[in-house]
This record gives C-alpha cells, sequence and structure tokens, in this order.
C-alpha cells in the first residue's frame, strides 16, 4: 500500500490569476498522483513547482510508493487516479485480471542518446579482455530487477544481436541500487541499470557502459490513468495531461542532445535533487538523462517486441495484445492543442 505521508502541493496563487479573467472562483480538481520518488518524476514535480497543474485547474496531490508494482491496485480500485509504472509483464497480467489501467504516455524511453538504461559490465573483466564483445557473456551472471521486466526484455534483444539466447546466461534478481555492490563484491558480471546507479557505479570505477544505445527507442517507464479516472473524469484526466506534456516539454529543453545542459538544466536538476535525495551535482554532468516523448507518445512498436519476449519466457498469464493496455487518445487530443514540439534555442 502507499505510504500515509503525502506532499500536498497547489499553488492557490496561480490558479487565481491563470482564473481571474473567467470572472468566478472555481474550485481546483484534486488529482492523485503515485510516484516513485526517481529521477524521471521530475515532471511531475515541474508541473506542480511552476504552477502549470494549477493553471489548468488542478489540485495534484504526490504520494509516494515503495514501487511502481504497488500502485496498481490503488489505480485499479480508484484511490490513486495516476501513477508512473513500468512497461512489463505485470501490466498485461494486471489487464488481464480485470484491474482496469491504461498507458497513456511516455514517461521513460531511450531514444538514441538518451539510453539512461545501459548494458552494464564489471570493469576488471573489461580491463581484463575476458569480456570484449557481447558474445563473452555467454553464462556469466547478469543482474536482472525480477521476471518480467523491461530491463530483461532488453538485455534478450542485446544477446540476440550477438547470437545468443536469455537463457545463455545467468540471471541473478538484484535492485538497482544494489547493483553497484554486486559489482564491488564480483556477485555480477553484468546487470542492465539504471541512473543514477549508472553514473555511480562508473565513478566508483566498478562498471563500465559496455553498450549504450543497445535498444534504441524502447518504452520502458509510462505513465498510467486508473479506469474511474477515464470513464468518470475524462475532462480533468485530460486537463491532466496537457499539463504533463508541458512539463515534459520543459524536461526536454533542459535535456536536449542526451545531456543536462540544455535550456533550464541547472533549474531542472535542482528539482531532481531536491526531489531524489541526490546530493552529488557532479552526477549530472556525465549521466544521462532519460527519454521523454515532448508530444506524449508511446512506442506501441517496442512495447509488442517486449510482450513477444514476455509471452514466450513464459511471463504472461493469458494471451495479451498491447492494445489492452493502451489508449492513447490523451497524448493526440493533448498534441492537437498545443501543437507539435519545438525545441527550445539555447
Amino acid at each position: 500500500m502507499f505510504k500515509t505521508t503525502t506532499r500536498r502541493l497547489f499553488c492557490a496563487g496561480a490558479f487565481a490569476v491563470a482564473f481571474a479573467a473567467a470572472g468566478s472562483a472555481q474550485a481546483a480538481d484534486k488529482v492523485k498522483v503515485g510516484i516513485n520518488n526517481v529521477v524521471s518524476d521530475v515532471v511531475f514535480h515541474l508541473g506542480v513547482e511552476r504552477g502549470i497543474f494549477a493553471q489548468e485547474g488542478l489540485e495534484v496531490e504526490l504520494i509516494a510508493f515503495d514501487s511502481g508494482p504497488k500502485m496498481v491496485a490503488p489505480l485499479g480500485s480508484g484511490q490513486i487516479d495516476v501513477g508512473a509504472g513500468a512497461s512489463s509483464a505485470g501490466l498485461y497480467n494486471a489487464a488481464a485480471r480485470g484491474i482496469n489501467i491504461k498507458v497513456v504516455a511516455d514517461k521513460g524511453s531511450t531514444p538514441v542518446h538518451y539510453d539512461y538504461m545501459p548494458l552494464m559490465v564489471r570493469k576488471e573483466l573489461v580491463d581484463s579482455g575476458k569480456v570484449k564483445t557481447i558474445a563473452d557473456l555467454k553464462g556469466m551472471r547478469v543482474g536482472s530487477v525480477g521476471p518480467g521486466a523491461a530491463t530483461n526484455a532488453k538485455m534478450a534483444h542485446i544477446l540476440a544481436k550477438a547470437g545468443l539466447t536469455y537463457k545463455d546466461v545467468n540471471h541473478n534478481y538484484i535492485g538497482y541500487p544494489q547493483q553497484i555492490a554486486a559489482f564491488t563484491t564480483g556477485a555480477i558480471d553484468a546487470a542492465i541499470t539504471t541512473e543514477p546507479s549508472v553514473t555511480q557505479a562508473v565513478n566508483n570505477g566498478v562498471a563500465v557502459r559496455f553498450l549504450v544505445d543497445g535498444y534504441p527507442n524502447q518504452q520502458v517507464a509510462v505513465l498510467l490513468y486508473g479506469g474511474d479516472f477515464i470513464a468518470k473524469r475524462r475532462d480533468v484526466a485530460q486537463r491532466f495531461m496537457n499539463a504533463y506534456v508541458k512539463s515534459a516539454r520543459i524536461f526536454n529543453d533542459a535535456t536536449a542532445g542526451g545531456k543536462f545542459d540544455g535550456k533550464g538544466a541547472d533549474e531542472v536538476v535542482k528539482t531532481i535533487m531536491r526531489t531524489t535525495g541526490l546530493k552529488d551535482a557532479e552526477l549530472f554532468k556525465t549521466m544521462i538523462p532519460n527519454g521523454i516523448d515532448p508530444d506524449g507518445k508511446v512506442d506501441t512498436q517496442s512495447m509488442a517486441e517486449d510482450l513477444k519476449f514476455f509471452t514466450e519466457n513464459g511471463y504472461i498469464e493469458r494471451p495479451a495484445k498491447v492494445s489492452d493496455v493502451v489508449d492513447t487518445s490523451f497524448a493526440e487530443a493533448t498534441l492537437k492543442a498545443l501543437g507539435p514540439y519545438k525545441a527550445a534555442q539555447n
């Protein structure tokens, strides 16, 4: 279940200004949003801190969860309206069990130059020459966050290019932050790790970025809407999407070219540090940001490829299709209203 302590964040002043022209005070529509306090959650925080949600007449409550899967049941039951999850086998299994949730926008993806989840290999193995190519990973110990994760599909995709199968390596299930320690002790030889763990592992001298952009455009993390939010509060859900995409465009401006050095990057980094607990600003000089489509588009092609992997490896409980879990109508309506993203001129 989600934590009982939450941050209720709303700028009443911004709301009042935005709606003064309407000639009457209007009560804000409340939206409960589940977050994991990870780097890609910055889009929500930017929307709150800069009054973007408020301008849409929304009062957003950010609720911290220990993990994405713990949001699924509250989303399905209407305890929260919006969540941030992974494009994983669990998403399809939840839908098969009748939990009504939909993927409505990108939250974390890997377009070229934005591979925030590269293949890492233990530095000692690379320095010694024991691992020179992907094929050299055969029989080695690979860290994975758990069965049915999007990173496993990515690992299979990368191994296949070297003529290996997913079963040609040994999988050790271990969380991202713990993978740094596992590299240090030699408990794992390789892993697809996420930022900031990637940069921390490199800076600590325990692993190297062995392959970057090994699976371009993979849909890793997604924005989720609960079924009740879609069916019963569609106008509110649309306004939330409008604000979300506006915030995503601020993030894209700040991370142009796959680095935290674009327009407004310093302030975006400050927000990330303030909301994630990261204290070392130097990390952001070499850390690769996650991609997030500035028009909210979901890469359904990569989702279909990953679903095929989940199905072939027995992670899917019932036959499933990507269309079972995706609703692109909100992002499409926002794109029509705002027009396509135009990159900021630095």
